[in-house]
């Protein structure tokens, strides 16, 4: 059984959960101590504690330690298996951070994963629906992983509500992916929405992105603005937020996000996304800081030599590297400082599904 600190590094829940889907794809028990041990909340709260016990169906594994407040968890793997899934956080916590913690295993299960997931769909400190769709997702095919993504209703905290599907098909291996220059832009995209709010709100937001954009040298631009009429609109809650990405010639994708709150301009909105993403391009990196966290689980599983260079190396990206080194074994080549620009390269272990 494999000793994981949970405080090591950033110390909160992507601890959690990268070292619980190493565990789950390379069928190797888990003792996980410290869980989330640098957050004002220690142990697993009901977010974590809803990503453990999906894991755990999904691969039918043995868990010690599964409870609220939580700080030690142990896990020991079966089988990972296709199959219909619905899970219910009960709460407004991310649905997507649930993904994050089922994607990497159900890559690799016997057959195809349907999963919905309720919960929220824009939260502070998670990546947005949108940016999984538009971002993760795309680079991700690119080294051979299946999955589409459907958001059927959002979800903002406090009341939650949203609706996520995800569809899975299992894949025999993955491939290495080289991103490091970029290119020049092609195109900026995005997608500003509004819920159980006046439908100006997401027009400003995407008006206010769309004018930084320009003003900084990007023509074409196209951000939608996303809203619902009073009378059909499906949501428990009013929120709003934006999210914006933009392509290469060389296949890159970066994106940017930004979440709307009481008494916060659209406007101000809409500007710190795109300055966000400005800033990030101006590196002349090809990953933008949070798909850099997102891809080094997968990097490693791969097959050959994959290289990318990332517009910040984040505590998140350097905590996962270290994590995936102490269970799989894989070392990266790191060039750069954290929280500055940076090199990352790795020969993957060529993962083959079982």
């Amino acid at each position: 059984m494999i000793e994981v600190d949970g405080s090591v590094g950033e110390g909160g829940g992507a601890v959690m959960r990268t070292t619980l889907a190493l565990g789950a794809v390379s069928q190797r028990s888990i003792h996980i101590y410290n869980i989330r041990a640098k957050r004002k909340k220690p142990g697993l709260q009901p977010q974590h504690l809803c990503g453990v016990e999906s894991l755990a169906k999904i691969t039918n594994a043995r868990i010690d330690g599964a409870g609220l407040n939580s700080t030690e968890l142990r896990y020991e793997p079966g089988p990972i298996e296709g199959g219909r899934y619905h899970v219910d956080i009960g709460t407004a916590g991310s649905t997507t951070l649930i993904l994050q913690i089922l994607m990497p295993a159900a890559a690799f299960a016997k057959g195809p994963v349907e999963l919905e997931i309720r919960g929220g769909t824009d939260n502070p400190l998670a990546p947005p629906v949108d940016f999984m769709k538009n971002v993760t997702l795309p680079i991700l095919h690119r080294m051979g992983y299946r999955c589409e993504v459907e958001c059927v209703r959002r979800g903002h905290y406090p009341r939650g509500g949203g609706v996520v599907r995800a569809y899975i098909e299992p894949v025999q291996r993955l491939n290495a992916i080289k991103l490091t220059e970029p290119g020049k832009v092609t195109r900026v995209s995005g997608l500003a929405h509004c819920v159980r709010l006046p439908e100006h709100i997401a027009t400003r937001m995407a008006h206010a992105a769309s004018t930084a954009l320009i003003k900084a040298g990007y023509s074409k631009v196209n951000i939608k603005a996303e809203s619902y009429p009073p009378a059909k609109d499906p949501h428990l809650g009013p929120g709003t937020g934006i999210t914006l990405w933009a392509e290469t010639e060389q296949g890159a994708i970066l994106g940017a996000s930004s979440l709307g709150r009481l008494g916060k301009p659209a406007e101000q909105v809409g500007r710190e996304a795109a300055e966000t993403l400005v800033k990030q391009l101006r590196t002349g990196c090809a990953v933008d800081r949070h798909l850099t966290d997102q891809l080094v689980l997968y990097l490693a599983l791969a097959a050959g030599k994959s290289e990318i260079t990332s517009a910040e190396l984040t505590l998140h990206a350097l905590t996962n590297i270290t994590l995936v080194k102490q269970i799989l074994g894989v070392e990266f080549e790191v060039d750069g400082q954290r929280g500055q620009p940076g090199r990352i390269g790795v020969e993957g272990l060529g993962f083959v599904r079982g």
